[in-house]
């Protein structure tokens, strides 16, 4: 395809692949029966994968700063396809996480460049709507990846889930050609392999430890060391970054409050809305009884309301601050969540749909305003490690989220099971403390935000990103 429109297309389909991941949701059920195990340890699925490609991000747009977007992405878009492979042909469950792994790379991969190749077809004038539409695309493959999923998996089984997206991977492999390339240099920027491996060694130990934190009740002290392995790590990561010549990201970026905030908010943003693909595929399965089909239209509508607002936001960008978009998206996801904490045993369809698409809306308004923020700020021969930072921070809130959440709702139904309630009201109970819980997230973030409003912006600070 040619053109930059033709280019951009190809590149949405290629990162496509990547959002489809949400198919794996709507097969949980399919997944914890499969192999016989209990509702918790699905958590580990998730895990397994955000955590690899979260930890790798920064690292991998660094080198694609250096070698080229374009060569970067499509190297992720085969080492995707071979993962997909692993997953689905997995027979044990360990296996299954390792392919998981596997995956994790591919998508750091594909990820850490697509916004930067996105916006690199087009003037910069024209950032704002482009993040609009990539973020389109990003949403599109959350909205197909449960409904499609959810009618096939019941005749296929769950690795159908993994299947199908082969061939979309490759397809944009095939057909991307005449990408813009790196210019040339007579001495090639180096890489800060230090700053890479202390940066992934301190995501790490960190979404660990907060992991494990569960167990210290019981006497379980493997977080403890891991939460002084991250904090060794981040030590160790700021010390370097002051001194290396050309660090994986200059620090210099968080001395302004509105950056270092976006980044915060994005995380906790996204910590929140998580909880709708933990737990909403299990409460369409066990309270509302739906077909396999309808639950995964009802789970896509969050996600459809993403892509119907990701286009109106990058519109928005036009006319008013990233901030205050930012903080409108934010405010939605906090409404959105308390209705569905608020969700009983016999909801009407209709009903459960709206509050995820205003939920899916509130994210994809908070999404691209917040990405346009961090990318304006940086220069634009850090593209990549900017588009990484946004995605970085989306996906320590969502292995937060995977851990956090899951424990809070663990411990809210076994309260209720101990004072004699059913399973099925234990499980509404748990849902909605753990919604409500989720709702005053954003909620505290935008208050944050609103209290500070005032005050200045300190000076050598990123100056505000042009609006376009």
């Amino acid at each position: 395809m040619r053109g930059a429109a033709g280019k951009l297309a190809l590149i949405g389909l290629g990162t496509l692949a990547v959002p489809l991941d949400t198919a794996v949701n709507i097969a949980f059920p399919h997944i914890t029966g499969h192999f016989g195990l209990p509702l918790a340890m699905i958590q580990w699925v998730v895990i397994a994968y955000v955590l690899t490609h979260g930890s790798l991000m920064l690292a991998m747009g660094r080198v694609g700063d250096i070698i080229g977007h374009a060569l970067v992405f499509r190297i992720g878009l085969a080492w995707s396809a071979l993962a997909y492979v692993a997953c689905a042909l997995a027979p044990t469950y360990p296996l299954l996480l390792g392919a998981r792994v596997l995956q994790g790379v591919g998508a750091a991969l594909v990820i850490s460049c697509g916004a930067a190749l996105a916006t690199s077809l087009y003037p910069e004038s024209r950032r704002g709507r482009i993040l609009g539409w990539y973020a389109l695309c990003f949403a599109a493959g959350s909205v197909i990846g449960p409904s499609f999923a959810g009618l096939l998996v019941d005749r296929f089984g769950w690795p159908v889930v993994f299947w199908f997206r082969i061939p979309i991977a490759l397809a944009a492999l095939l057909l991307l050609r005449g990408l813009p390339a790196p210019p040339r240099a007579t001495r090639r920027e180096p890489f800060d392999a230090p700053g890479a491996v202390l940066a992934t060694a301190t995501l790490v130990a960190l979404l660990l430890a907060i992991n494990q934190a569960r167990h210290l009740g019981a006497g379980e002290v493997q977080a403890v060391g891991l939460f002084a392995l991250a904090l060794a790590g981040l030590a160790g990561f700021l010390w370097w970054a002051r001194r290396a010549p050309r660090p994986l990201i200059a620090l210099h970026h968080f001395r302004s409050l509105e950056f270092s905030l976006a980044n915060l908010g994005n995380a906790l943003v996204n910590l929140a809305a998580f909880g709708v693909l933990l737990f909403v595929p299990y409460y369409l399965a066990r309270i509302a009884a739906l077909p396999s089909g309808l639950a995964g239209f009802v789970l896509a509508s969050g996600p459809l309301g993403m892509m119907l607002a990701s286009p109106l936001a990058g519109r928005l960008l036009v006319r008013f601050s990233a901030r205050a978009v930012t903080l409108a998206g934010a405010g939605l996801v906090a409404i959105g969540l308390f209705l569905v904490s608020r969700w009983g045993a016999a909801e009407p369809v209709w009903w459960l749909l709206a509050s995820l698409l205003l939920t899916g809306a509130g994210l994809g308004l908070q999404t691209v305003s917040y990405t346009d923020l961090v990318t304006g700020a940086m220069p634009r021969a850090d593209r990549g490690v900017a588009g990484s930072l946004a995605m970085m921070t989306r996906t320590v809130g969502l292995v937060v989220a995977a851990s956090l959440l899951t424990l809070l709702f663990a411990v809210l139904e076994a309260a209720a099971v101990a004072h004699g309630a059913a399973a099925g009201e234990a499980f509404l109970h748990a849902f909605g403390g753990t919604f409500a819980a989720a709702a005053a997230i954003p909620a505290a973030y935008v208050a944050l935000s609103l209290l500070l409003r005032s005050r200045p912006t300190p000076s050598g600070s990123a100056p505000p990103a042009p609006r376009g």
